[in-house]
C-alpha cells in the first residue's frame, strides 16, 4: 500500500498499528458527505494528540442510524476520502450502531475521545472506558450551518427559474448550442 491507503486498516489489526506511547485522539462518524465543518473538526481533533483516528460506520450501520437512502457514499469511498486528508494518520470502520467495541479493542492506546459539539462529553460512547484509562473526552466546537443534512436539504430543493426564462427551457451559454 502507498499514500493515503496506507492508512485504512482494518479493525483488527489497527491496535498493532498505533503506535507506543503516542498520545492517539479517537473520532467516529458516518462521514457520508464530506463538508468544511467535518474538515474544521477533525483538524481540530488531531490538534488533540500526536495521531488521529477516525472510525466510520459501516454502510449498514449508517442505513440502521440515517435510513434507508443512505450512505450516499460506500463506505470503501468514505475509508479513501477521509484517509486522503492529512490532519487524519489511520481510518477503519465499525459494523455495530455505536464505535464502543471497536474503543475496547483499541484500548488504552486511545487518550483523547472526540466528538462533535452536538455531544456532551458524558453521552459520547466510549466516555466512561477511556476515562477509566485515564484519558480525556472532549466535545469539539460544532462548525454552525455546515452539516451533511443541511447540505442534502439544499441538493433536493427546487432551484430558482431565472426571470424571464420559460420554465423548463435552459438559456445558451456563449459559444453553446441551446
Amino acid at each position: 500500500m502507498t499514500g493515503s491507503r496506507s492508512k485504512i486498516r482494518r479493525p483488527g489489526s489497527l491496535r498493532r498499528a498505533l503506535p507506543a506511547r503516542k498520545k492517539i485522539v479517537f473520532t467516529n462518524g458516518c462521514f457520508d458527505l464530506l463538508h468544511p465543518g467535518h474538515v474544521a473538526y477533525l483538524e481540530q481533533a488531531r490538534r488533540q494528540g500526536d495521531l488521529l483516528v477516525v472510525a466510520l460506520n459501516s454502510d449498514a450501520s449508517v442505513s440502521r442510524l440515517k435510513g434507508p437512502s443512505r450512505p450516499i457514499n460506500r463506505l470503501e469511498d468514505r475509508l479513501a476520502v477521509i484517509a486522503g486528508l492529512g490532519c487524519v494518520d489511520y481510518v477503519t470502520w465499525f459494523e455495530q450502531d455505536t464505535p464502543l467495541e471497536l474503543i475496547r479493542l483499541l484500548g488504552d492506546r486511545i487518550r483523547v475521545l472526540v466528538k462533535g459539539g452536538d455531544w456532551k462529553p458524558a453521552q459520547i460512547v466510549g466516555s466512561t472506558e477511556v476515562l477509566s484509562w485515564g484519558g480525556r473526552v472532549k466535545s469539539l466546537k460544532f462548525v454552525e450551518g455546515k452539516s451533511t443534512t443541511s447540505m442534502l436539504e439544499r441538493a433536493m430543493r427546487p432551484k430558482a427559474q431565472p426571470k424571464g426564462q420559460p420554465k423548463g427551457q435552459m438559456k445558451a451559454r456563449p459559444g453553446r448550442r441551446a
